[in-house]
């Protein structure tokens, strides 16, 4: 690091060479282009020529930050690389812009933040601290050194491949590749054969993260990867007009119907289709709320923390006066930011939420303690109280062993407080994390990633993701092997259950909101269609087949009444003649986009545009414009896939 500050030092301290005019012009004015694009690409307010200056001191904050966080630089060689900010016409001209919107003095002492969250060891940050100071003094002419020319030396060179990798090239701005991101998902379904495997049981799922995710991904320009598609959540994203159940029955109503199957025309689809009972907001109990925020370094982007504060703020209006509110914050450790504190204080809840600031490393484990703690001491008989932990999931102190941390999750949802969780942010989200806290937490997972999926999240349907009415819904479901020769679950990989769990009330499975609805397909192939894919066995001893026959399967669900211990039954056989409604065919087009994002073998004769088409002509109702979104999002898809 001495050598480093040395070369640092002198760099700041020679001769500035005469730049070429032009060159120089050229340079600024192609800085400013990819400044505009990444600066403005969230909502396309922020170029230069409205943020000037400002906008280019941003610019040096937020790449020294970026440089600073996982998958950039290193911290030992973050400092170097920050030198190197003024090694070019281009970082000259923010170095400069920076120097007279602020003076130096401030640039270090808002770094030196940054330089603390560095997790280093004692000497190191002391020559960290070193090289801030020395930023601090005034460098009034700061030279203009060419990457090429710096001094030579293994940090240095670390420091000069990996700035480099941020610097246009050929008009075009080569963004690093860094990302940790680990998605919670697992191989297709598989096909099954009948006669030897009848029964199918799984636990369903009402969880939206995958979609949310997703969308992030195309709208950014890329693909998403093929397992941050769970074609489950992107298939229960959307709300569905699907019979209400009995006001006198139970919670939710089962309905069952079938089509032919788009992608194939020798196959059909069974079509599962849950809708939960809205009760109304006056008969729902009091809620206690505690906020679970993480305030580690990792959440120091706009898409993270700031985003998560106007996501809570959108939230409070939405609770009733005598509900009450705690805030637990984590980072290195953990701490109490807001005692439960009624609803109707919003300017107390609102003074709280916006003190939070990024810093620190990431106590999971201690904060999600805390916060249970908390919610313990707020809960009285007849009140539900749950936990909201928001994070970008990058867990990396206090979680030595994750299983012991799912099990104490397990524990307390046994005692009535269920945790939910918020994803923000892209880069380090770790979904798989994410996806096990929420599971065994019997809340839901969500990702938030603009403003508006807050509000769909944490206002038009909070009341569902807040109050349970159903506990441990599992469905099972038989065919028929004289009439379905195989079939396959689509999606809910990672909610499979076992046969035998089906009547184990101790197995868990998911838990059904207040007017939530869940859907479920299965591709089967009937007896005798050319689509089958294996031989009959030769000496199975199948029945003759009974092609007209009316039922095909049987379908089997159990839940439990919130708090219960002993679960309920319900049954409905699935008959040829129930045909599927547009419901179902907006379904199946979202169905079949999800598996062409997971790379399917199932929809290799189906695109993207086969997809729109039936999308698009079974809209329906669509008050909040969702599946409009949808299709084209679809629309982006099909243009970066064919790219």
């Amino acid at each position: 690091m001495t050598d480093d500050l040395d070369d640092l030092k002198s760099m700041m301290t020679a001769a500035t060479p005469t730049p070429d005019p032009a060159k120089r012009a050229a340079d600024l004015a192609l800085a400013q282009k990819n400044f505009d694009a990444l600066q403005g690409s969230r909502d396309g307010l922020r170029p230069t020529s409205v943020t000037g200056r400002k906008g280019l001191w941003t610019g040096v904050k937020t790449m020294f930050g970026a440089m600073t966080s996982r998958g950039g630089l290193t911290a030992t060689t973050a400092l170097v690389a920050c030198g190197f900010l003024v090694a070019t016409p281009v970082g000259q001209e923010m170095w400069r812009g920076a120097i007279n919107d602020r003076n130096t003095t401030t640039f270090a002492e808002e770094l030196q933040p940054v330089v603390a969250d560095a997790e280093l060891d004692v000497a190191t940050a002391s020559r960290q601290r070193e090289a801030v100071e020395y930023l601090a003094e005034p460098v009034p002419n700061a030279p203009v050194v060419m990457l090429g020319d710096v001094a030579s030396g293994p940090t240095a060179q670390m420091a000069t491949d990996n700035f480099a990798r941020t610097l246009p090239v050929d008009g075009a701005l080569i963004v690093p590749e860094a990302n940790t991101e680990t998605f919670a998902n697992a191989d297709e379904s598989p096909l099954k054969i009948t006669s030897e495997t009848p029964v199918s049981t799984f636990s369903i799922d009402v969880d939206t993260a995958s979609y949310a995710v997703v969308r992030s991904s195309i709208m950014r320009g890329q693909l998403p990867s093929a397992d941050a598609a769970r074609v489950e959540e992107l298939i229960n994203y959307f709300p569905y007009a699907y019979p209400a159940p009995e006001a006198d029955g139970a919670p939710f109503r089962p309905t069952v119907s079938m089509m032919d199957t788009p992608w194939n025309a020798d196959t059909q689809l069974v079509h599962i289709a849950i809708q939960g009972r809205m009760p109304a907001i006056q008969d729902r109990p009091p809620l206690n709320l505690v906020f679970l925020v993480d305030t580690s370094g990792s959440m120091a982007d706009p898409t993270k923390l700031p985003l998560l504060k106007q996501s809570f703020l959108l939230m409070l209006d939405q609770l009733r006066p005598e509900d009450e509110v705690a805030i637990v914050e984590y980072a290195g450790s953990a701490g109490e930011v807001l005692a439960p504190t009624k609803a109707a204080e919003r300017q107390v809840i609102r003074t709280a939420l916006e003190s939070l600031g990024a810093g620190g490393s990431t106590n999971g484990q201690g904060g999600l303690e805390q916060a249970y703690a908390v919610a313990e001491s707020m809960t009285e008989q007849g009140e539900v109280s749950r936990v909201l932990l928001a994070t970008d999931g990058d867990f990396n102190v206090g979680l030595s062993d994750p299983s012991a941390l799912e099990d104490f999750i397990a524990a307390k949802r046994d005692t009535g407080t269920y945790l939910s969780v918020l994803g923000f942010g892209r880069g380090n989200l770790q979904d798989s994390t994410m996806q096990a806290l929420a599971q065994n937490g019997n809340g839901t997972a969500a990702y938030i990633d603009t403003l508006s999926e807050a509000q769909k999240v944490l206002v038009d349907q909070l009341t569902g993701a807040l109050f349970p009415i159903a506990s441990d819904v599992k469905i099972q479901v038989e065919f028929d092997p004289s009439q379905i020769a195989e079939y396959r679950l689509i999606g809910y990989e990672t909610r499979a259950l076992n046969r035998e769990d089906f009547n184990n009330d101790k197995v868990d499975a998911g838990d059904l909101g207040a007017g939530h609805t869940v859907t479920a397909l299965y591709e089967v192939t009937p007896v005798g269609s050319p689509a089958r894919l294996s031989d009959p066995l030769r000496y199975a001893a199948e029945e003759p087949a009974e092609l007209e026959s009316n039922e095909i399967g049987f379908l089997k669900l159990r839940y439990k009444a919130p708090g219960a211990d002993t679960s309920q039954l319900i049954e409905t056989p699935i008959l040829r003649d129930q045909t599927a409604g547009s419901e179902a065919k907006f379904a199946t087009a979202i169905a079949g986009f999800g598996q062409i994002l997971r790379g399917s073998d199932h929809v290799t004769d189906w695109s993207i545009g086969d997809a729109i088409a039936l999308a698009n002509a079974h809209r329906s109702d669509d008050a909040f414009g969702y599946r409009a979104e949808a299709i084209r999002l679809m629309q982006l898809a099909a243009t970066l896939k064919g790219n």
